[in-house]
């Protein structure tokens, strides 16, 4: 008994798929970046909170350029597909991310 044929895989929907996870937690944290500056200002006493709400938006701002430079190489690929997310760019992803959920930590509490 042969198995059943299976259907070809369309290349182009991963990529997409990605691309629009990108954006997703592109816009999570500007999300995230706008209430850190909203709670930082409604306590303009508080020096840590206007520099954690700083260090947020350094780090949303490094974040972007990530994820438009990931983006950026998800659009341009070919029918072969992207080139491998790098572990240099998946790190600093992460630890933006990482950061910018303690600042935000910092900020509420």
């Amino acid at each position: 008994m042969t198995p059943p044929a299976r259907e070809e895989r369309d290349p182009g929907l991963q990529p997409e798929r990605t691309r629009l996870a990108w954006r997703r937690t592109t816009l999570s944290g500007t999300v995230a970046t706008v209430l850190a500056a909203k709670a930082a200002l409604q306590d303009r006493d508080s020096v840590a909170g206007i520099a954690a709400c700083a260090v947020a938006c350094v780090l949303w701002l490094c974040f972007l350029a990530l994820a438009h430079r990931r983006i950026r190489a998800l659009a341009l690929a070919g029918p072969a597909g992207p080139a491998v997310l790098t572990p240099r760019h998946a790190v600093a992803t992460a630890a933006c991310t990482l950061v910018l959920a303690v600042c935000a930590v910092a900020l509420v509490f």
